[in-house]
């Protein structure tokens, strides 16, 4: 059985195959372009949590109040069940050869992805951003030129790299992966035999609310990654396994993102308001005679994961623009794209770039209130519902099976955030159940089963949608694009 999706640009002539530049989009990557091992994986999303932000992240448990031993237990404890959806995705890449939100399709129907897409674009925006800030504090501690020009500098960086794209972004984070490891090991040395490690260990005491909080930061961390963990697993062969896929993916996200929020942990706990305004100049300080190779490493790291970033942004806009009026993504409306997109939030980053810490921990815990409930209805009809069965053809078929708009997902969606609305504590809304669980925030974890319980169950009862065949009904096969 051969696969003929429509994809909305045409073969690549033999040339544009083997050209450094990526010239491929949103549509289907066909057998004789897939390339690389599973094993990249790991090195990509290791060395894509190397890094400041990353760091960033793991101070915010500090900055709530949670006590440092707590908050290591914290950091540990999110990370490792928010990294098992985000790897979920991750075997979702070779099997498909698809991007993760245009697979959105098959779930909330070929209109109504336009929605947790739209929120997936406020996402990219916003990590963007805050990643963007600390790059240009970095750049500017270490060659003394102005933050917000620093901030454009790099910016100019990245979208150099994302136009080149998928290649060329999996051999600079095998690269990073290692330079962040060195300098990072060095690092952690050093601030565990820092004299001031021992008063931080021993002082406050636990309160059960805010810990949830924190472990419900740590696993939005990994969560956040979800609406585009398959982007970066789409060039590999069908035929990788998705254990492999699964556990490559997953190693390299956990290891590296564990060690970061426990260094951020840490320099939050002994060095207090020195992290308020970004950690960079405060970690950097700790080696001393080193500095400007700590200042190149932060640099080259924020450059590597803005590519993910940047490339997640453009891979989303281009799938809504595609959705709602059919553009066709060129090679030249894909670098547009990627310039506007960046400009838009290089922008962002210099008007917004004071009261750092406190506007990334808002932020990350309104991208779960709405996140959430996607991630679990996407992996819960990819494992549960279709078992890994799609028509490829129909997800870029406005009037295929998956056309129109799904009542079923949307409902499980909103049945999601809805649950979760009572349980949200953050500083634009508390929920009314808050006060009555301590200050914890457990929305993430009833949005999880909520929504995913929720779509199982109309999927079942429902099985299909008036002038749409049932789900048991796709099929999927690899073959060539025609």
């Amino acid at each position: 059985m051969t696969l003929r999706p429509e994809a909305e640009t045409a073969v690549e002539s033999e040339p544009a195959r083997k050209s450094a530049v990526e010239h491929r989009s949103i549509e289907f990557i066909p057998l004789d372009e897939r390339h690389g091992t599973v094993r990249s994986l790991f090195t990509l999303w290791f060395g894509a949590n190397m890094q400041i932000t990353t760091i960033a992240a793991g101070a915010i448990a500090i900055s709530i109040g949670v006590p440092l031993p707590w908050a290591i237990v914290a950091c540990i404890l999110g990370n490792l069940i928010g990294a098992v959806f985000m790897a979920l995705h991750s075997a979702q890449g070779p099997l498909l050869g698809i991007p993760q939100m245009i697979q959105s399709r098959a779930q909330f129907g070929f209109y109504g992805a336009v929605l947790p897409i739209v929120l997936v674009i406020l996402m990219y925006v916003g990590y963007f951003a805050s990643s963007a800030v600390l790059g240009g504090q970095a750049l500017a501690s270490w060659t003394g030129l102005p933050v917000d020009l620093s901030i454009v500098l790099v910016s100019c960086v990245v979208v150099v790299l994302t136009v080149f794209g998928y290649r060329l972004m999996h051999a600079a984070e095998k690269w990073i992966s290692l330079l962040t490891l060195v300098a990072f090991g060095i690092l952690s040395v050093v601030m565990f035999g820092s004299n001031g490690l021992g008063h931080a260990w021993t002082a406050g005491s636990f309160e059960f609310g805010p810990f949830l909080l924190a472990v419900a930061i740590a696993a939005t961390w990994q969560l956040t990654y979800a609406p585009y963990v398959a982007d970066y697993s789409r060039y590999l062969p069908p035929s990788t396994k998705v254990g492999a896929s699964f556990w490559y993916t997953y190693a390299g996200t956990v290891i590296s993102s564990i060690w970061m929020f426990i260094l951020g942990a840490v320099g939050a706990a002994t060095a207090g308001d020195a992290f308020q305004g970004g950690s960079v100049d405060f970690l950097v300080g700790q080696v001393g005679g080193f500095s400007w190779f700590f200042f190149a490493v932060i640099v080259v790291g924020i450059v590597g994961v803005q590519s993910l970033n940047l490339y997640g942004l453009y891979m989303s806009i281009s799938t809504t623009l595609n959705s709602l009026f059919k553009v066709r993504i060129r090679f030249n409306v894909r670098v547009a794209l990627i310039l506007v997109s960046a400009v838009i939030a290089t922008g962002l980053a210099v008007a917004g770039r004071t009261n750092f810490l406190d506007n990334f921990t808002n932020f990350i815990l309104l991208l779960a209130y709405f996140l959430i409930p996607w991630t679990s209805i996407n992996l819960a009809d990819f494992y549960l519902v279709r078992k890994e069965k799609y028509s490829l053809q129909a997800i870029f078929d406005p009037k295929g099976e998956y056309g129109g708009v799904d009542w079923r997902s949307l409902t499980a969606y909103l049945v999601g955030v809805a649950i979760e609305v009572p349980f949200v504590n953050s500083d634009f809304f508390q929920g009314p159940m808050v006060n009555l669980l301590g200050g914890a925030d457990i929305s993430w974890i009833l949005g999880i089963f909520a929504s995913g319980g929720a779509y199982v169950f109309l999927m079942r009862k429902y099985p299909a949608r008036k002038k749409y065949p049932a789900a048991e009904s796709a099929e999927f096969a690899a073959g060539e694009v025609h």
